[in-house]
């Protein structure tokens, strides 16, 4: 009996060991499966901060935490709003898609954080500053220029460069009061940056990052050469006057656009994201080595699916979450996770009016689910992912529709019409462009359950929306999604709970919770 016991112990072993992930025995790429792009990293001590672009989304310029290039925690944003105009707002049929602020830039020196950005709705550059990057507050100094995918750097005598630019790259110090670039100082850095990948170019050198290693300057940049791929640049120099030598680092997967990271115990690695279909920009590390003073990326030149670096743990809840609306008095009345499609309307929301749940009221009227107001949104996840939410319909107007929906420009919403009287369970979808309701049905209850479910595995980029009466049998409605990361928009889908009127405005729904799972139930 012994015997038998140990061989079968053993053989337990042994099959518990081989069905753990492959992940459990260390991080894989991506290191983030969701739409945190345009990556700007720093370690102080042996913290590490990232921060990332959102765009059009609000609050702004997410700061995210990790202790080991893996697990990474929202604890931050740079700002609640950028501007107060019609594009930020969705007023007057203006919206800011694919614009807002882009590509920031993260740095710290003598106990400051500096976070700076640009914006193609204000076309203008923003430099924030702080002594507590986790909880602020910022202070913001303005450049009345819009300087493209800039990096901004702090040298060894006290003075302050900023880099920006398109293939041909520009420079200049800043004023010492981050207001302006200094008279006299703008010249070309770099006339043709894109140059060590070849004549055919069809994106120019941009993403600029710069560095300062053992003496040298290192400028990290992303170029296309037309009918290839994305791929890192790197150039290297003395003295920020040149001459400046350049090479391609990367050219695999189309994993670019990023900078380097040291760990306190001296590896070196680099941080970059991959265009990945309809989940977004996603993130990746690759290993970093030197040799004769250039940083070689990758292993043997290629991006490894696995890391000798901690597993990974999830993105819930450190990047995505569930929420059941349920706040203590001096709890925050959004987690991090949450951002407003545009600038919210305050006085149209509100999680305390009634306790457990989320009010989405109607103050106007909007034709079209791109250009209504307050529509709350978490990032969607790979490889796949659910969303799912309880709402109360009671106090709907003739003519308001919400619901749940899957926020692109060729989104896709399950959720309830008021009309006549009467309410109605429907699916719409926008893959074409243009919304059309594919599916509708009476609805005589006051509450319902919607959900959707994303499948990112190997692009497959498709979604399912589903609803249910009780919460727990769910039944799919309308059709199959085909999600696609379209550059209007210039980011993954994201789950977006909305509300809006079409006819009378004044009314209002109430979620219950809102719910993340990164498994799939229904199968398709």
């Amino acid at each position: 009996m012994k015997y038998s016991f140990w061989v079968v112990a053993a053989f337990l072993v042994l099959n518990i060991s081989c069905s753990i992930p492959s992940q459990a025995q260390g991080a894989t790429n991506p290191i983030i499966y969701a739409d945190v792009p345009d990556l700007s990293m720093i370690r102080v001590g042996e913290t590490y901060y990232m921060s990332s672009t959102t765009m059009h989304m609000n609050p702004g310029v997410p700061i995210m935490k990790s202790k080991d290039l893996v697990n990474w925690q929202l604890v931050n944003y740079v700002y609640p709003t950028l501007a107060d105009v019609d594009a930020t707002k969705l007023d007057n049929l203006q919206n800011e898609y694919g614009r807002g602020s882009w590509a920031s830039c993260l740095r710290y020196q003598n106990g400051v954080y500096y976070v700076s950005t640009f914006s193609g709705t204000t076309h203008k550059t923003y430099i924030y500053s702080t002594k507590d990057i986790e909880k602020g507050p910022w202070m913001l100094t303005t450049i009345d220029a819009s300087l493209h995918d800039h990096t901004f750097f702090f040298d060894d005598d006290g003075r302050v460069f900023i880099i920006w630019g398109n293939g041909k790259l520009m420079i200049a110090e800043l004023e010492a009061d981050f207001s302006g670039l200094r008279e006299g100082s703008e010249r070309v850095l770099i006339e043709n940056a894109s140059a060590p990948a070849g004549p055919n170019i069809g994106l120019g050198a941009e993403g600029s990052q710069l560095f300062k290693i053992n003496g040298s300057y290192y400028l990290f940049n992303i170029t296309w050469p037309r009918g290839g791929m994305r791929t890192v640049v790197v150039h290297r120099a003395q003295s920020l006057d040149g001459p400046w030598e350049g090479r391609i680092a990367l050219q695999d997967k189309g994993v670019a656009q990023g900078g380097l990271i040291d760990t306190p115990d001296g590896r070196w690695f680099s941080y970059l994201f991959r265009d990945n279909g309809a989940v977004g920009r996603i993130p990746y590390v690759v290993p970093v080595t030197w040799d004769d003073g250039w940083p070689l990326l990758g292993v043997d030149g290629k991006v490894p699916n696995k890391l000798d670096l901690p597993a990974s743990n999830g993105l819930i809840p450190g990047i995505v979450n569930s929420d059941d609306f349920k706040r203590k008095k001096k709890e925050a009345d959004l987690p991090l996770v949450w951002q407003w499609n545009h600038n919210p309307v305050n006085e149209l929301w509100s999680v305390r009016e009634r306790k457990g749940y989320l009010r989405l009221k109607t103050g106007r009227l909007d034709g079209d689910f791109l250009q209504a107001r307050n529509t709350l949104t978490q990032r969607t996840i790979g490889p796949v992912c659910s969303g799912s939410t309880s709402i109360d319909i009671s106090n709907m107007k003739d003519g308001d529709f919400a619901g749940l929906a899957l926020l692109q420009k060729k989104y896709g919403q399950v959720g309830v019409k008021s009309e006549d009287g009467l309410k109605y369970l429907v699916m719409v979808s926008a893959q074409t462009e243009s919304p059309v309701e594919i599916e509708r049905m009476p609805l005589t209850q006051q509450t319902v359950f919607l959900k959707a479910d994303c499948n990112f595995i190997d692009r497959k980029d498709v979604a399912s929306f589903y609803y249910s009466l009780d919460g727990k049998n769910w039944t799919k409605i309308g059709e199959q999604l085909k999600m696609e990361y379209t550059l209007p928009h210039f980011m993954g889908y994201r789950f977006g709970l909305f509300n809006y009127a079409t006819k009378n405005p004044g009314g209002f729904v109430d979620f219950d919770y809102f719910h993340m799972s990164d498994q799939l139930v229904n199968e398709d």
